[in-house]
């Protein structure tokens, strides 16, 4: 059974259909998922969905993009909340150099507070990088994330990075990108990145795999990245399901039996 391990269930583009997208996920083999809130609206509407379905799991923190507005309560609201016994990560948090909204100073600061919380309880960070791969590494360092560790969400580095993040008890998360046909870096962190740190996810609504570039994404595309790593590493789609799920269950410390 696969685990998509970072959904936006949560966003505008799943009001209308959610019943039907989450059944259509549970037939495509997708047994858990994990709900990713990253500001007010979003991280209330986690807490409602994994309340509502018995294999929804909530990540919840605040996104580099909107970092300027995060106020000290937002993290202490964030901290109360993680309490929650399905709140399973802290994220997505870290840095994104491709927007402008927020300076670099004030991502780096907000990152900072949310690994020292993510510690602080104890859960694993779930990491947003984006053409600040530098900066994620050595806030990562010298915060010594790896206390808790964490994933390394739709990663886009190269395997000597994803190499240099498995060092620091991170996974490497795999999405859409992977089964593109230009997506040949993707390709090869899948072929070199060691089954035991490998993670399957959505990322939906974006980032649709191949068929469905461009369009809406939604959980039951998990299996289309999952047969795309499988064709690489040349092992059976139940193998690479059970392991990525499995692997899942660890780092949120999920017990079995219980997605």
């Amino acid at each position: 059974m696969l685990f998509d391990i970072h959904t936006h269930l949560n966003a505008e583009q799943f009001e209308e259909d959610l019943d039907e997208v989450i059944e259509r996920a549970r037939e495509a083999g997708v047994s858990s998922m994990v709900v990713v809130g990253f500001d007010r609206p979003t991280i209330r509407k986690t807490m409602e969905l994994i309340e509502r379905y018995d294999h929804l799991y909530g990540c919840i923190g605040w996104h580099p993009v909107d970092a300027v507005d995060m106020r000290e309560e937002d993290l202490a609201w964030i901290e109360q909340l993680s309490r929650h016994p399905k709140i399973v990560a802290i994220g997505e948090t870290g840095l994104d150099y491709h927007w402008d909204k927020s300076p670099k100073d004030v991502q780096k600061a907000v990152f900072r507070e949310q690994i020292r919380l993510a510690k602080k309880l104890s859960l694993p960070i779930m990491i947003h990088n984006r053409e600040a791969t530098e900066d994620v590494i050595q806030i990562l360092k010298e915060e010594h994330a790896e206390e808790t560790g964490g994933i390394m969400h739709c990663f886009s580095g190269s395997p000597e990075i994803a190499k240099e993040c498995i060092k620091m008890n991170f996974f490497i998360s795999l999405g859409g990108p992977v089964t593109f046909k230009n997506g040949k870096q993707a390709k090869e962190v899948a072929k070199e990145v060691p089954l035991a740190y490998l993670l399957l996810e959505t990322d939906c609504p974006y980032l649709a795999p191949h068929p469905f570039r461009g369009k809406r994404n939604e959980p039951a595309y998990v299996r289309y990245v999952a047969e795309e790593i499988a064709r690489i590493k040349g092992l059976p789609l139940e193998e690479i399901a059970e392991i990525t799920a499995n692997n899942a269950r660890k780092i949120f410390k999920i017990a079995d039996g219980k997605g």
